[in-house]
């Protein structure tokens, strides 16, 4: 059992309502010292700042160093680190350090110590984020408005649920061997052999394996080839297939298709379903406008609006909006419904958000929104499919089939993206071009 500590950094009432364990520090600390080795075991879990007590952040922070630097770490080495350190003496000195090595605990118990003080730490944090934000809101100064404030909260308590539900660091090869024959099992059990999630489109399928998780796919073209119709048919086969079931663990994940998220920052959500509707149904979108319909073609219009009303697709069709708040809406939306698939339509109209200032050029601003798009993917292990336009080159040349340099802004684009398609109709040329 660990020793108890007559050291106090606060009021015994402060202590008692602070999340904080001098137990599971002590016991810790106990078990470094007995054996240097359970170091290896808990330091991706637990750092010195972790700690609640000073002084056990310094010996914490000592042993750490001396056992990286391939030194050993023990109490007659600390002795003399912390002869002269007046914070030691008042809790009894060299005895403390002793008394830590007496009561320490089985080194196999040494995780789950580790654990608890981080967990500790990560209320102690949200304890201060909310004091932060608390204080922010009240604040009579702040320029920021409501909902700025609300999306800077968000995106901080999320880093911070991140944090604590995650300590990744080295995967051993076996580990990551395993997820590739798993990855490669679903593909060969599967319909059409395909690794990733299927578009709905064969020769794209074939062409991709499927939608992969924590990619970042670009779909670029030039206005009026396609690229809005072939992203929502995309994002549409997908929902549609979407089935769900309960692992092991009895949490329930996607099994087939997915839930979709479609950021249309051109298009309102309005005009985004009319097309989808007009997809389903067989009824043209500008007979659906203009209500240019038969009787049959209305019954069938909205028997497929009873069919696809349902369907796991979330549209958000804010114009103009970050980056950064692009992030926090899709991490809200995983968290709270799921999420397996986003799409961007399109790139060039996000924005760079707080990060930019005036001599922040578009280039740079693209390569920030490209970074973030790709991070996000990789964040929250989906694929994004981002539509992206083409530069107006493409028509000063005789052949309009596209290429890489013709992306706008396009500094990062083909850098950050794992898959870059183009979408080109030959006939829209054609039926423009001067007859010889």
């Amino acid at each position: 059992m660990a020793v108890n500590s007559n050291y106090q950094e606060s009021p015994k009432s402060d202590l008692d309502s602070t999340p904080q364990s001098q137990e599971a520090e002590q016991a810790l600390l106990g078990a470094l010292l007995y054996d240097n080795e359970v170091y290896h075991r808990v330091s991706g879990i637990v750092k010195a700042k972790h700690f609640y007590n000073p002084i056990h952040v310094r010996i914490f922070d000592s042993i750490a160093v001396l056992i990286e630097r391939g030194n050993l770490a023990d109490a007659i080495v600390l002795k003399n680190r912390f002869s002269q350190d007046e914070t030691l003496v008042d809790i009894g000195g060299v005895e403390y350090l002793a008394l830590l090595l007496d009561n320490a605990p089985s080194s196999s118990a040494a995780p789950e110590y580790a654990k608890l003080i981080f967990d500790l730490a990560i209320r102690r944090e949200l304890i201060r984020l909310g004091d932060e934000i608390k204080n922010e809101a009240t604040d009579p100064d702040n320029e920021a408005d409501a909902h700025k404030q609300i999306i800077n909260a968000e995106g901080q308590l999320y880093n911070l649920a991140e944090l604590g539900g995650t300590q990744n660091g080295f995967i051993d090869f076996q580990k990551a061997l395993i997820k590739s024959i798993e990855m490669a099992s679903a593909a060969f059990t599967r319909d059409g052999h395909l690794s990733g999630t299927s578009t709905g489109f064969i020769d794209l399928d074939r062409q991709l394996g499927g939608m992969h998780r924590s990619d970042l796919i670009i779909l670029a073209g030039r206005p009026s080839m396609g690229k809005t119709s072939l992203a929502t048919n995309i994002a549409f086969n997908i929902a549609k297939k979407y089935k769900s079931e309960k692992d092991d663990n009895g949490i329930e994940k996607t099994s087939e298709g997915g839930i979709v998220g479609f950021f249309s920052l051109e298009m309102s959500s309005e005009q985004l379903a009319t097309r989808l509707l007009s997809e389903h149904s067989q009824v043209p979108s500008h007979k659906i406008r203009r209500g240019d319909i038969t009787v049959e073609q209305y019954e069938h219009m909205r028997d497929s609006a009873d069919e696809i009303s349902s369907l796991p697709l979330h549209i958000d069709d804010t114009g103009g909006i970050s980056i950064g708040a692009l992030s926090a809406r899709a991490r809200r939306l995983k968290r709270m419904i799921g999420l397996d698939m986003i799409v961007v339509d399109y790139l060039q109209l996000l924005t760079g958000g707080a990060g930019m200032n005036n001599s922040t050029n578009r280039v740079q601003e693209v390569s920030m929104i490209t970074q973030g798009l790709k991070s996000l993917a990789k964040e929250l292990d989906i694929p994004i499919l981002a539509l992206a336009q083409l530069s107006r080159q493409v028509e000063q040349r005789e052949d309009k089939r596209p290429q890489l340099s013709d992306l706008r802004e396009s500094g990062s684009i083909e850098q950050d993206a794992d898959v870059v398609m183009f979408v080109y109709r030959e006939e829209y040329y054609l039926a423009r071009s001067e007859p010889s």
